[in-house]
């Protein structure tokens, strides 16, 4: 990883996060990092802070590397390919960030061989704890696998999945973060509902879910297990739990996961159109 040359075409905050993250695990040296973006502000920014090259130009950038990072918003995807791909030879592995856009779609905009690693992080990456996914295109290899996938566990997890499971991807860990917000925030509500401070719930609320995640991480145990350690008998925690199933919060959870699943199919088709 350390020799190759890795341009993150639109660094926005998605972008550098990848940057510090392989910067942080030392996967990458500076000089071998290179930012574009089309604010010169943003540039210096990220010149001075983390001593990466910088260019205005998207195809000076792709000219330059060895691997392209594709850190641009599905919309603008295919006018900026439009603008890199006389730069794209057969060498350069290109990586999408862009939500919803196929492999295929990707490939058609370069030329033919070209290999293409689509990905979707999640928001998380900002603080080297993202989920990501990756899938393969028709030339991908497991070599460009294998970059890719380093480059996105410098920031957190990754996974490699078929294709068409991508927008299950999106409707999970995409856009998982917001339900955990949410689920946050309830929490800390009751908390002050029941007497405490809004900084003594918020804290409390925010390490039980740390706690409680790493305790599955760790243990490695089924989160029924675990739930089963929480809930004594007569206690407190069963009657908890049978307001949440009387609420339905399973089923609530497992509809947005799917609403979600379905917004990103219905996005990826109008992109890929």
């Amino acid at each position: 990883m350390e020799t190759k040359k890795i341009a993150v075409i639109g660094a926005g905050n998605m972008g550098t996060a990848l940057i510090r993250g392989m910067l942080k695990a030392r996967w990458a040296k500076p000089a071998n990092l290179l930012a574009t973006n089309r604010t010169p502000a943003k540039l210096k920014a990220l010149a001075d802070e983390l001593g990466v090259r910088t260019d205005a130009s998207n195809a000076a950038g792709a000219a330059w590397a060895d691997v392209v990072i594709l850190a641009v918003k599905p919309q603008i995807l295919r006018r900026v390919a439009h603008e890199i791909a006389p730069a794209v030879t057969r060498d350069k592995l290109i990586v999408s960030i862009a939500a919803g856009l196929s492999t295929s779609t990707i490939e058609s905009a370069f030329a033919e061989g070209a290999p293409v690693v689509r990905s979707m992080p999640n928001l998380p990456v900002t603080v080297d704890l993202g989920a990501t996914a990756i899938c393969r295109g028709s030339q991908a290899t497991d070599e460009h696998a294998a970059v890719a996938r380093a480059i996105f566990e410098s920031v957190g997890i990754v996974v490699e999945v078929d294709e068409s499971l991508m927008d299950a991807v999106t409707g999970l860990s995409g856009t998982g973060p917001m339900y955990l917000f949410q689920i946050i925030e309830g929490l800390s509500d009751a908390g002050v509902k029941m007497g405490l401070s809004r900084q003594v719930a918020n804290a409390l609320t925010v390490q039980t879910v740390l706690g409680a995640a790493r305790m599955v991480q760790v243990t490695g145990q089924h989160p029924g297990l675990l739930k089963d350690q929480v809930t004594s008998p007569g206690g407190t925690a069963i009657a908890a739990l049978h307001s949440l199933e009387r609420g339905g919060l399973r089923a609530l959870l497992i509809d947005a996961v799917e609403a979600a699943t379905r917004r990103a199919g219905e996005l990826g088709n109008a992109v890929n159109k």
